[in-house]
């Protein structure tokens, strides 16, 4: 694959920016001085980390992340999480949906209280005017991601993100909040699914629901122009399955960050 370069003069997202973000999700797994070192070649000279521990009634150890700003850019890359903590916080008490703050619908608990734990760093790193603003992030990462770029935007449209880009993320919120986050980002969020991610098919519908702009990743890895029919989706899914039969951990593999990047090509 090449190199990864970002233009830091991008507005509008595209399959490379994409790429770019994707690199960036990806990173957010790194410790804070290998973040501040890949994000340093990439052109970004004020990089922060943030680590927010929780205790121990809650699912999940922590929530992490950086951003990476410039002059013109700023990036928020959230990270992660373990498959099987993953599995626990989606089916759990913090699985729970609860009103969100702006009133247009509810919103998944966990995800709302491990975004709400790192905000005011979040909130912070995007105030300077004049720069774009991206939200990216894998897995648990992309949820947070959506909801941190409905939580700017319902605070302050004039401050709302130039785009979000999620990678196998989990649903985070209910019907009613993801028709209002598309009515507010419609056309500034790219919502990857790559074939048979588990992850991302939780938690189940029609209780939570996807935002939009979904673009898929078939059983061979190729990133497709839209996404397919359902007959076409259903088969290509059992093809995956036959790809690596008799391997039972298809939808576990397919949620890897690698994967996601692979789909972009050199």
């Amino acid at each position: 694959m090449s190199e990864i370069v970002f233009d830091h003069a991008v507005r509008e997202l595209s399959t490379a920016h994409a790429r770019c973000l994707a690199a960036a999700a990806k990173l957010a797994y790194a410790g804070p001085d290998a973040v501040r070192a890949q994000a340093a070649r990439w052109g970004f000279d004020d990089v922060r980390t943030f680590c927010v521990r929780h205790g121990d009634e809650f699912p999940l150890p922590d929530t992490q992340g950086f951003s990476a700003a410039c002059d013109r850019m700023v990036v928020v890359a959230f990270r992660g999480t373990e498959p099987d903590q993953l599995r626990d916080w989606l089916s759990d008490g913090e699985a729970l949906l609860i009103p969100h703050a702006s009133g247009r619908g509810r919103v998944h608990q966990g995800f709302h209280l491990a975004l709400d734990a790192v905000w005011p760093q979040v909130a912070d790193a995007v105030a300077a005017p004049g720069r774009t603003v991206w939200f990216t992030g894998h897995s648990l990462g992309g949820a947070l991601a959506v909801l941190a770029a409905a939580r700017l935007y319902f605070a302050d449209p004039c401050r709302s993100a130039d785009g979000v880009c999620t990678f196998g993320q989990p649903r985070a919120c209910d019907a009613a909040l993801a028709d209002a986050y598309d009515e507010a980002l419609r056309g500034r969020t790219h919502r990857f699914v790559n074939n048979n991610d588990l992850v991302a098919r939780l938690p189940p519908d029609p209780f939570y629901r996807h935002v939009a702009e979904e673009k898929y990743i078939d059983a061979d890895g190729r990133l497709l122009p839209k996404p397919p029919s359902l007959l076409a989706r259903l088969a290509d899914e059992l093809e995956g399955h036959l790809q690596r039969f008799p391997s039972l951990t298809d939808a576990l593999d397919d949620h890897g960050i690698d994967r996601y990047l692979a789909s972009f090509g050199a």
